[in-house]
């Protein structure tokens, strides 16, 4: 259920983040929406220590920087494409992720993940290939986002082992403040009432996703996180095409079920395979 939620969130956060991307910057909306999303950490004393505590350093800085690149560059790909588009081609991240996990953390490679990781493939091919510009910048904007979701994602897994979801959290929000900083600064606009209250649930619904992904995290396999989180591609694709008169192309419609489908299957088997391994370095009883 939590993770239900938390994916919930992170759609709804998606189609604010395209309307308050309507006049102003991606990396504005992100920027604020980093800032807003540091003020637990700031005014309740108790949540302020716990984001100061923590064990790996290493970790809680590679989890801050490439979460921050990956928020860069997710909310840039909102603003030029739309909700739907960006949001699905960061959520290819599972993928990335897998890999990352066994190139860093020592995870094992399951060779049935080669079936559904090429249907995952085409499927983003398809989906970026539809826009109206083809292979253009911001799409690709949108795939490298879940690159470095992936990236970070790994370490935040690795994180979480000693960390608390606190420190894990705050260092994402600090880390992706001063990523953008300097590209809002360069092309700020302060914005209307409409863009504040879209700016406001854009920070809302992403502290609430984030911070139940990461609880999540430590008490939820990754297979169920990983399958759950598509839940935010279709709600982010529903909204825009409700709302905001986002057209979703036959042929962009086929890549999103075919990438969908693909980086559950991806997800799945990685996580059986994790299952297995972990149950062969049990050791019998005699």
């Amino acid at each position: 259920m939590t993770m239900v939620v938390a994916a919930t969130a992170f759609g709804l956060m998606a189609f604010a983040a395209k309307i308050a991307s309507a006049h102003i910057s991606g990396s504005e909306v992100a920027l604020i929406r980093m800032l807003m999303g540091l003020l637990p950490c700031v005014v309740v004393p108790r949540y302020r220590r716990a984001a100061l505590e923590f064990h790996r350093l290493d970790l809680i800085l590679y989890r801050g920087i490439f979460g921050g690149i990956a928020v860069t560059l997710y909310f840039l790909a909102i603003e030029h494409t739309t909700a739907g588009m960006a949001t699905l081609l960061n959520y290819t991240a599972p993928i990335w992720s897998g890999l990352f996990s066994i190139a860093f953390i020592d995870e094992r490679f399951s060779p049935r993940v080669l079936f559904p990781l090429p249907i995952a493939l085409i499927g983003i091919f398809l989906v970026v290939r539809s826009g109206t510009i083809g292979f253009g910048m911001w799409q690709i904007a949108g795939l490298l986002s879940a690159v470095s979701s992936g990236a970070a994602v790994t370490a935040m897994r690795a994180a979480r082992r000693t960390e608390s979801s606190w420190s894990v959290y705050a260092s994402f929000c600090v880390f992706g403040a001063l990523i953008n900083l300097p590209l809002a600064l360069r092309s700020w606009k302060t914005p209307d009432s409409r863009e504040w209250a879209a700016l406001l649930a854009t920070a809302f619904f992403a502290m609430i996703a984030q911070l139940l992904l990461t609880f999540s995290l430590r008490w939820v396999d990754a297979m169920t996180v990983g399958v759950i989180s598509q839940l935010a591609v279709l709600i982010s694709m529903f909204l825009g095409a409700a709302f905001l008169g986002e057209r979703i192309a036959g042929i962009a419609a086929v890549g999103s079920v075919l990438t969908i489908a693909g980086v559950v299957g991806v997800t799945y088997v990685t996580s059986i395979h994790k299952l297995a391994a972990a149950a062969d370095e049990v050791v019998p009883e005699v």
